[in-house]
C-alpha cells in the first residue's frame, strides 16, 4: 500500500496553463490539475477510460462528433477510451482526471 501527499508531489506543466500532480497505482492514473482560466485543452485521444471530477471552476469539455458540456463543482464526466476529445477552462479550475489504465506516458522518473 502506497500513501501519497499531495504538498510532496512534483507539478507538472503538461500544456501551457495545465498544471499536475501525477499519482499512479497499479491499473490507475490520477491527476490532479490546476487550470488556469482560458487555458485550451487540444483535440487528442487515448485508448485510456477517462473520468473528470471538478472541485473547483467551470471546464467546457467536447467529444468530437457529439456533445458540449459545461462542467462546474460537482460535476462528474465519463469519456469513453478512444474518443476525441477537447476543451477549454471558463475560469481557473480545480479537477482531478482518473484514468485507466495507467497513462505510461505520464509516468517520469525524478
Amino acid at each position: 500500500m502506497n500513501t501519497y501527499s499531495l504538498e510532496n508531489v512534483k507539478a507538472r506543466e503538461l500544456f501551457p496553463g495545465f498544471v499536475g500532480k501525477f499519482v499512479h497505482a497499479e491499473n490507475m492514473t490520477f491527476v490532479y490539475w490546476e487550470i488556469a482560466a482560458g487555458s485550451p485543452l487540444p483535440a487528442h485521444s487515448h485508448p485510456h477510460e477517462q473520468v473528470i471530477n471538478m472541485f473547483e471552476g467551470q471546464f467546457e469539455i467536447s467529444i468530437s462528433g457529439g456533445e458540449t458540456r459545461l462542467l462546474g463543482p460537482g460535476d462528474v464526466y465519463v469519456i469513453p477510451g478512444g474518443a476525441e476529445h477537447s476543451g477549454r477552462a471558463v475560469t481557473r479550475c480545480s479537477i482531478l482526471d482518473v484514468f485507466h489504465p495507467v497513462r505510461e506516458e505520464y509516468v517520469w522518473e525524478d
